[in-house]
C-alpha cells in the first residue's frame, strides 16, 4: 500500500513537473512574441516620427522654392537629408528589414529628386546672356525629376503597405 501511494505521488509530481515545464515553454514563447511585437511597434513609431520630421523640413524647402531662394532650397534640402539619413540609422527588427529597405530606397530617390531640382534651378539662376539656359530641356528635366519623386513616394508607399500587411 505504501508502495502504491509512493508510485502515485511520484506520478503526480511528474505530471506537475511536465505541466510546469509546458507552461514555462508557452510563457517564454509568448514573451518572445510580445518582445518582437514591442520592437516592431517601436520601429514603426520611429519611422513615423522621422517621416513627420521630414515633412516639416520639406515644407521649408517648398517655401524656399516659392520665394525662388536657391540658398534656402539648398539649406532646407540639407535639413531634409538629415531626416532621411536618420531613417537609415534606425535599429530594425529582423522581420521588418524588407520594409526598411523599401523606406531607404524611397528616401534615396527623394534625395535624387531634390538634388536634380536644385541643380536645375541653379543652372537657370546662373545663366547669363553669354551662356543662357537651354529651356528646350526644361520640360523633360522637370518630368524626370517628377518621375524620381514619384518612384521614391512609391517605394515609401510600398513599405507602408508591407508594414500594414504584417499587422
Amino acid at each position: 500500500m505504501k508502495r502504491s501511494m509512493l508510485i502515485k505521488a511520484v506520478g503526480v509530481m511528474c505530471a506537475a513537473f511536465v505541466a510546469v515545464a509546458a507552461l514555462a515553454g508557452c510563457t517564454s514563447q509568448e514573451s518572445a512574441a510580445t518582445k518582437q511585437q514591442s520592437e516592431n511597434r517601436q520601429y514603426m513609431t520611429q519611422v513615423n516620427q522621422t517621416m513627420e520630421d521630414l515633412q516639416s523640413r520639406l515644407d521649408g524647402f517648398t517655401d524656399a522654392v516659392s520665394r525662388g531662394d536657391l540658398v534656402g532650397m539648398r539649406t532646407q534640402a540639407d535639413n531634409a537629408y538629415k531626416a532621411l539619413d536618420e531613417l537609415g540609422k534606425l535599429n530594425v527588427p529582423d522581420d521588418l528589414k524588407d520594409i526598411q529597405q523599401e523606406y531607404v530606397d524611397g528616401t534615396n530617390k527623394l534625395k535624387d529628386a531634390l538634388n536634380a531640382y536644385i541643380e536645375l534651378y541653379t543652372e537657370i539662376d546662373s545663366a547669363t546672356e553669354a551662356q543662357p539656359f537651354d529651356y528646350s530641356t526644361y520640360d523633360q528635366r522637370i518630368a524626370d525629376i517628377k518621375s524620381q519623386y514619384d518612384e521614391g513616394i512609391g517605394k515609401l508607399q510600398s513599405g507602408d503597405n508591407k508594414a500594414s500587411e504584417k499587422n
